[in-house]
């Protein structure tokens, strides 16, 4: 079990109350990114084994850099790496190793079920998630995608840690910033069943402090730039406009025609049908088709003008 960290201070606590001391996790190994609070000096206490990450090489980014010295130092057959944020439930770890033997998943991730606390959180996050959906469907096909459309996430994953080691680990994906997709694209194209499950019954996730968080940190993540070719980003953006965005506005502008009709319904079932995945709804989160057109428009920027700030550290 690896857990990257960095600053993470203020989350990571329910996630280790979480793991230590289960009988199935063979060891928690957290990753101390050069935090500069006192996430150490937690995880320690609560009894976690530390791992005071080293300098960031050239040409690595923080987590995948941390990923690969906590796949290094950890031990047992099977790796499962976590972010801070996530709160696993009871049999979390023997379920995962249940779906990944079931689908003979080489590299396993799993999302899990949102955590939005505030109002604004709960206009813009499922919005954000439906762009996804749109995008590349929804979780837990059976089926593979081609290798430069298979979708990850990596709060969350399952490896054999020796196999995964066989193909140099993470530095394949350096300097990713979108590292959990470039990693499991990467193995994809070397021949690896990459399954991606859903596992809201497995876990949840409090990914954002409030809107303003969900705006610029997961409107950073969510194009893809750093995986996504030119004309793949042409082609989301253009359903994300055209399908998603656009034709409750023109529903609204009574400027419709029978199409713009069909696809709100369409919007308006994939709304219902993500319900299960949020802890938490209430009247904004079913208002959250309105923040439509304003997502789109932040996928748009951050496919032109891609972010490279990622936890206090800026890449080239």
């Amino acid at each position: 079990m690896v857990i990257p960290a960095r600053n993470e201070e203020r989350r990571i606590e329910p996630l280790l109350r979480a793991l230590v001391g289960d009988p199935q996790a063979h060891q928690v190994l957290v990753v101390d990114d050069q935090s500069d609070d006192a996430t150490a000096d937690l995880a320690t206490r609560l009894g976690a084994t530390v791992l005071r990450g080293a300098a960031l090489p050239p040409g690595w980014v923080g987590k995948p850099w941390a990923l690969q010295q906590g796949l290094e130092a950890a031990t047992g057959h099977w790796l499962v790496t976590l972010d801070a944020d996530v709160v696993p439930a009871s049999g979390f770890l023997a379920a995962l190793v249940a779906e990944a033997e079931a689908t003979g998943a080489d590299l396993l991730t799993v999302g899990g079920r949102f955590v939005c606390d505030t109002p604004g959180q709960r206009l813009l996050h499922p919005a954000m998630l439906a762009t996804l959906v749109y995008r590349f469907g929804p979780p837990g096909a059976r089926h593979q995608a081609r290798a430069d459309r298979v979708q990850a996430n990596g709060q969350c994953t399952l490896v054999r840690r020796r196999a995964l080691l066989d193909e140099d680990g993470f530095a394949p994906v350096a300097g990713h910033l979108t590292d959990d997709v470039a990693l499991a694209r990467h193995l994809a194209r070397r021949g690896w069943r990459v399954s991606f499950a859903d596992g809201r019954h497995l876990f949840t996730v409090r990914m954002h402090e409030d809107a303003v968080d969900v705006w610029r940190s997961w409107g950073r993540s969510l194009p893809m730039p750093d995986v996504t070719s030119a004309r793949w980003q042409a082609l989301d953006l253009g359903v994300v406009w055209l399908v998603m965005a656009l034709p409750l506005p023109r529903l609204l502008a009574r400027r419709s025609d029978p199409l713009d009709l069909v696809l709100v319904a369409l919007r308006l079932g994939l709304l219902a049908g993500l319900a299960p995945a949020y802890l938490g709804r209430g009247v904004w989160w079913w208002l959250s088709p309105l923040a439509d057109v304003p997502v789109a428009a932040r996928l748009t920027w951050g496919a032109l003008r891609p972010g490279r700030t990622w936890r206090g550290r800026t890449y080239g």
